[in-house]
């Protein structure tokens, strides 16, 4: 049987990484996860105990397409409370993910062949998803004196259809601020180009407030998703805002494509907003785990890395130590017990010589795997 041109998509290296991971459990191995981005607890308890009511009192059926009106209004509400953004919930579109998002934000916006701009290093997904929906994924090379974040300078020349960027960053978690968010969406008024803003690492921020592109401009489509704060991957919900010419645009498409997020992921979403203090204390664990991080990656061997400002991950260059991060990654799975990500997921450029550490997990994990990467540097040699 035939395949498409558009079915022609790189895997998705961690995924890979994953299922090696997996193997060597199944054996009886014990191995610490570096390199999923996946925080280690669950989906909060409030949350849980919305569901189980709901399962008992609700057919759970299909919602609209947008999403149940009572969670859009609440995320509106958040704007409020994190940003002080004074937002309209019919703007709020609630999607099967972030993934979902995507989707949906590309399709609305491009035609065949428009090209896109994205941030490299950057999320390998963007990429491919831009790949198979047949447009041209526009690799910004990023600079580390500008800590690995697109400026307004790296797109001149590159007729763009749109620009995405992603504050806090995968897989450096690094942070734009309101000059420099502001610079790009500047830059890309002038190319016209349509800007998207990924921020689905919102939340996760150790020293200042990350910036929405809602502050700057309302020109703009924002992803956002329950996966990462809020602790719920495996649930698939997310949601996007758009301007308000732009809703029924995506709401057509939705309908088609997904009909609706899932709804009993929804009637948990809206029950996880209130859990503030529970995922603060997730905070806290990812705060010390980055402590640990940035001094225990150094005394392994692995000193060139850039302290993140948001999500979970440090992302770092080891041109000292290898010029084949794949083969890297699964020497230290082998040896060490430990699962890192090769950083040719993010940066088909440069990513052979930098890798990915991800500190989602617990903190008893975090020290365990600093340990076992420190006794591998020491004997590789």
């Amino acid at each position: 049987m035939r395949n498409s041109t558009r079915s022609q998509v790189d895997p998705f290296i961690v995924m890979d990484v994953m299922e090696a991971a997996r193997q060597a459990e199944e054996a009886g191995r014990h191995i610490i996860h570096m390199e999923v981005g996946q925080p280690g607890t669950g989906a909060p308890k409030v949350a849980m105990e919305a569901l189980s009511k709901s399962l008992l009192s609700d057919a759970l059926g299909y919602t609209v397409a947008l999403g149940l009106p009572a969670l859009r209004r609440r995320i509106a509400q958040l704007y409020g409370e994190w940003y002080n953004v004074d937002l309209n919930p019919d703007r709020v579109i609630v999607t099967p993910g972030s993934s979902g998002a995507f989707l949906l934000s590309f399709t609305a916006l491009f035609d065949s062949g428009d090209r896109v701009g994205i941030g490299a290093p950057g999320y390998p997904s963007y990429r491919q998803i831009l790949s198979a929906l047949g447009l041209v994924p526009v690799d910004v090379q990023t600079a580390p004196e500008n800590r690995l974040q697109p400026v307004a300078a790296d797109l001149e020349g590159l007729d763009l259809a749109g620009l995405l960027v992603a504050s806090p960053a995968n897989p450096t978690g690094t942070m734009l601020d309101h000059a420099a968010m502001g610079a790009l969406v500047e830059a890309a008024r002038v190319q016209g180009a349509s800007f998207i803003s990924d921020e689905i690492y919102h939340g996760l921020e150790y020293e200042a407030k990350a910036v929405t592109a809602l502050e700057l401009t309302d020109d703009c489509y924002v992803i956002n998703s329950f996966s990462k704060y809020f602790s719920m991957t495996g649930w698939r919900v997310g949601w996007m805002v758009v301007p308000e010419d732009q809703v029924r645009v995506v709401e057509r498409i939705a309908q088609n494509m997904f009909i609706c997020a899932p709804h009993a992921s929804q009637v948990a979403a809206l029950a996880a907003m209130e859990c503030k203090d529970e995922l603060q204390d997730n905070l806290a664990v990812y705060a010390q785990n980055r402590k640990l991080m940035l001094e225990g990656l150094p005394a392994a061997g692995f000193t060139k890395i850039a302290p993140p400002d948001g999500a979970f991950y440090v992302y770092a260059d080891v041109s000292d130590l290898t010029d084949d991060s794949r083969a890297f990654a699964s020497e230290i799975l082998e040896h060490a017990g430990v699962a890192v990500t090769p950083g040719l997921d993010f940066d088909p450029e440069r990513g052979a010589t930098t890798l990915r550490f991800s500190y989602a997990r617990s903190t008893a994990d975090i020290e365990e795997g600093l340990e076992r990467l420190r006794n591998f540097m020491a004997t590789r040699g």
